[in-house]
């Protein structure tokens, strides 16, 4: 295809979501980086506006990519409140659904439809301190089935699962240590894998894990 295509990525002023903009860019998209000004995900108002917006700023949609979330708090499950659990819910889940509805017409409209959720190990792994949001990353991780299967032929849903990725410094010799690799991640490794899902068109309902093997640990 020799116009650009067009992008539209939530998440996209944060570590993960800037450097998959950036890499999309780079690939010759057109994007929009929404961040939390941009809009509530956890609103289906919202999100129908920022896709609305987003198909007229870019004239179309090719692909969308879910890269936010909240409520990645450690707190046992004791002290777990209400709004801690909407909190992680509303973007991540909520909002990847609403994203993905909004999102249908226009990306079936390209005839290149491609939508990547950025999900998390913690979808895989149950940590007792991070209780919502583990729930929250498992339900969006079943939603890339899901869609996948509600949305196809003309569209394909992807996730992209990532390990330690956008690490703290101080956090760096012990996140490295639960990888069998032996070493972090960056933000670019996945950008990357959403580089290559764009350019996968037999693969749908599929999540690449990008963890340097945290899960085998």
């Amino acid at each position: 295809m020799s116009d650009p295509r067009a992008a539209l990525v939530t998440g996209g002023t944060g570590r993960v979501g800037s450097a998959i903009a950036a890499r999309l860019e780079a690939d010759g998209f057109e994007v929009l980086a929404a961040g939390r000004r941009d809009g509530d995900l956890s609103d289906p108002e919202a999100v129908r506006r920022l896709v609305e917006r987003a198909a007229k700023e870019l004239d179309g949609l090719d692909l969308l990519v879910q890269a936010a979330a909240e409520g990645f708090e450690s707190r046992p499950v004791a002290d777990v409140a209400e709004e801690d659990w909407d909190r992680a819910f509303g973007a991540t889940a909520k909002g990847s659904f609403f994203l993905a509805q909004a999102a249908t017409p226009y990306l079936r409209a390209s005839g290149l439809g491609l939508i990547v959720l950025v999900e998390d190990v913690a979808a895989y792994q149950p940590w007792p301190s991070f209780a919502p949001h583990c729930a929250a990353k498992a339900a969006q991780a079943m939603l890339t089935r899901v869609l996948a299967r509600a949305l196809a032929p003309e569209i394909r849903v992807c996730g992209v699962a990532p390990g330690p990725v956008a690490v703290e410094p101080e956090q760096g010799k012990r996140r490295a240590a639960e990888t069998v690799l032996g070493k972090i991640g960056a933000p670019e490794d996945v950008a990357e894998a959403v580089a290559y899902l764009v350019r996968a068109p037999f693969v749908t309902g599929a999540s690449i894990v990008v963890d340097g093997g945290r899960l085998l640990r």
